[in-house]
């Protein structure tokens, strides 16, 4: 299944290896869910602290961790329980638009050393998926249910649309930037598709409205997917995701 990018984590590593430089010692992954992306910070940190409001999210994170320098507590990431000017990076991927920016900003500058950094990172919401000749077909069928699910979470979908602008007024940093057209390629079967939006927060929110529907709906594009590749629909396809990512650094 998707995984974070690969290509944002060098490009924060980098980042953060320019603005503050070795040691590694503390990285905060704030908004942390399942530890997917607090997992991939472990071989880079002395130590990396995942913070989410949900004990069940967290709880699945203990489960999937087996880094002996990873810990978890749950906390909103505006009230992050950190000594002043101990961390040297916050990262938040795919989880930022769910923050209040203002009380977040002045929460990363309080607990970011001099010269640490903060990643913040989500789809763009493109997305393309390539298989032979099948390709456009296969993509117009996936954006069209995509824009439905969107519908639901509208809110989130505008502060993703911009690009987290709000929170980038509000870093309280001179030194930041935003980056975008960062594109991964996962090679992800039709089941792995439909698990990706099944996962996101607007079919959830479907789900809980109308179970019986927002089943249908998945139910009916899974059928349109299989029906356009045939016989190649055990297949794995390129699915290609577009990142933005936003980086800023505590002079």
């Amino acid at each position: 299944m998707i995984v974070d990018s690969p290509k944002i984590k060098n490009l924060i590593m980098s980042y953060l290896e320019e603005k503050k430089g070795k040691p590694f010692e503390l990285a905060v992954d704030a908004g942390c869910g399942t530890g997917r992306s607090t997992r991939t910070l472990a071989p880079y940190f002395q130590k990396v602290v995942g913070i989410d409001v949900s004990e069940s999210q967290l709880s699945v994170a203990r489960k999937c961790t087996s880094h002996e320098n990873i810990s978890y507590q749950i906390s909103p990431a505006e009230e992050l329980p950190l000594e002043d000017a101990s961390v040297d990076l916050i990262n938040a991927g795919l989880a930022a638009h769910w923050f209040n920016p203002e009380k977040f900003g002045q929460e990363a500058a309080r607990v970011l050393k001099h010269g640490g950094c903060l990643a913040l990172y989500c789809f763009s919401l493109v997305f393309e998926i390539e298989y032979k000749d099948k390709s456009e077909e296969l993509t117009a069928a996936f954006n069209e249910a995509l824009l439905i699910l969107l519908e639901f979470h509208k809110k989130v979908v505008c502060e993703v649309k911009a690009m987290y602008q709000e929170l980038f007024s509000a870093i309280p940093f001179k030194d930041k930037q935003r980056i975008s057209g960062i594109c991964e390629v996962f090679p992800l079967t039709v089941p792995e598709i439909m698990s990706f939006l099944q996962a996101i927060c607007s079919y959830k929110e479907f789900l809980e409205q109308d179970k019986d529907k927002a089943t249908a709906f998945l139910q009916d594009l899974e059928k349109r997917f299989l029906d356009i590749l045939g016989e190649s629909a055990s297949d794995a396809l390129g699915f290609h995701v577009y990142y933005f990512c936003l980086l800023a650094s505590k002079s």
